[in-house]
C-alpha cells in the first residue's frame, strides 16, 4: 500500500510539472489559454471518463482550443479523439469556469452533451482507460473537479466560477 502511494506521488508529481511546462508553452504562444470539457451522456443517461496517461483521475473529455479554430471545432475533435464521441444534438454551454489551478490565465468552456460512440476506444499512450458509467456507479479515482461539475449539473449545487 505504502509503495503505490509513492508511485502514485511521484505520477502526480511529474504530470503537475508537465502541465506546467505544457502551459509555459501556452504562454508564450498564445496570449490567454482556453479549454474545451464537456459531460457527454449516452441514451442510457450514463457519463462518459476518461482516465489520461499523464494526469492522475477520471476525467471528462476535454482539451485545448487552438488558433484558427472555434470552440465547437475543438470540443468536437476532443470528443471524436478521446472516445470516438460524435454529439447527436447541439452542444449546451452550461458554464465559463476560470481554472487557477493550471495556471491565472486558463479558462474552461464546459458544456453539456449528448454523444453516440461510433467504436470503443482503445486505450493508447494518452488514454489509458475510458468508458460510459451509470452516475450512481462512477470508477474509483474520479477528479473532484469531475464530481463537482455533476453536482452542478444535477442542480445540488450552484456552478462555481473557479474549476
Amino acid at each position: 500500500m505504502g509503495e503505490d502511494r509513492t508511485i502514485e506521488e511521484k505520477r502526480s508529481a511529474a504530470s503537475r510539472l508537465v502541465t506546467r511546462m505544457l502551459h509555459g508553452y501556452f504562454a508564450i504562444s498564445r496570449g490567454m489559454t482556453l479549454g474545451v470539457r464537456a459531460a457527454c451522456y449516452d441514451d442510457a443517461g450514463r457519463i462518459f471518463l476518461v482516465r489520461h496517461s499523464y494526469v492522475p483521475g477520471w476525467h471528462m473529455p476535454g482539451g485545448g482550443v487552438e488558433r484558427r479554430e472555434t470552440v465547437l471545432q475543438a470540443l468536437s475533435k476532443e470528443l471524436r479523439e478521446e472516445g470516438n464521441l460524435e454529439m447527436t444534438g447541439p452542444a449546451q454551454l452550461f458554464h465559463v469556469y476560470f481554472n487557477t489551478r493550471v495556471s491565472r490565465r486558463d479558462h474552461v468552456l464546459f458544456y453539456r452533451v449528448n454523444v453516440l460512440q461510433t467504436a470503443p476506444r482503445r486505450p493508447d499512450l494518452e488514454i489509458v482507460e475510458s468508458g460510459f458509467f451509470a452516475l450512481h456507479d462512477l470508477p474509483r479515482g474520479v477528479t473532484p473537479a469531475t464530481q463537482r461539475r455533476l453536482r452542478e449539473l444535477s442542480g445540488e449545487v450552484p456552478p462555481d466560477d473557479l474549476w
